[in-house]
């Protein structure tokens, strides 16, 4: 587990910040060392992903939560638990698949003594893109499921992605299947109890199809 270390303050309101490295900027040793944007100046630390190390699925999220950004863990917070229902649901293992996040650093701003989620931006997508293509080269899933459409964009490569076109679709990209669903966040986030009944369906036929296609190889 990666070295905590307690939250540094955010820099004080008309500071001017180092602009973000360049995506290709560098190559460094290690996750922690990395300086290849500016979210680790105010994370705890990186937080790397985790699982089976030559795991046929990965699901990739957006990036870590608060309580990950803590733990040093990827999905440990409500999303993570929301995650491991569905998991339950779809009949599948945690510990069978690779767990990890598009982006390794909680991005988030403050409100009052809270830090509450912020997305990340392209630059900083880009950037982590080079953690996210040794994952990938690692591990070499059979097939990834993108949480979310951060997550989507990051497998991807683009920088831009329609999550609701392509949702549950297995798409082939790079030798691999990529399926689309909502990322947890997501369904705590809506407002109805219906709403978060029919996206947690979503995300359990989801992994319950990507499971399979990583199980029996083929769509």
């Amino acid at each position: 587990m990666p070295t905590r270390r307690a939250p540094p303050a955010p820099a004080p309101a008309g500071t001017a910040r180092p602009r973000a490295a360049r995506p290709d900027a560098g190559q460094p040793e290690s996750l922690d060392a990395c300086r290849r944007c500016d979210l680790w100046r105010h994370a705890t630390q990186a937080v790397p992903g985790s699982g089976r190390a030559r795991a046929p699925l990965m699901l990739v999220g957006e990036q870590p939560g608060n309580q990950e950004d803590l733990d040093g863990r990827p999905f440990v917070g409500q999303a993570g638990r929301l995650l491991d229902e569905a998991f339950g649901q779809a009949g599948v293992a945690r510990d069978s698949v690779y767990l990890t996040n598009a982006v390794k650093h909680f991005k988030f701003e403050l409100r009052g003594k809270r830090r509450l989620h912020k997305t990340p931006g392209q630059l900083e997508i880009e950037a982590c893109g080079y953690w996210l293509d040794k994952e990938l080269a690692r591990v070499k899933p059979r097939v990834v499921l993108a949480l979310g459409a951060t997550a989507l964009k990051a497998v991807l490569h683009r920088k831009s992605a329609g999550l609701a076109k392509v949702l549950g679709q297995p798409v082939e990209h790079e030798g691999r299947i990529v399926i689309a669903t909502w990322h947890p966040s997501y369904v705590l986030r809506m407002p109805d109890e219906a709403g978060r009944r029919k996206a947690f369906g979503q995300i359990v036929e989801a992994l319950r199809l990507a499971a399979r296609i990583a199980r029996d190889g083929r769509a």
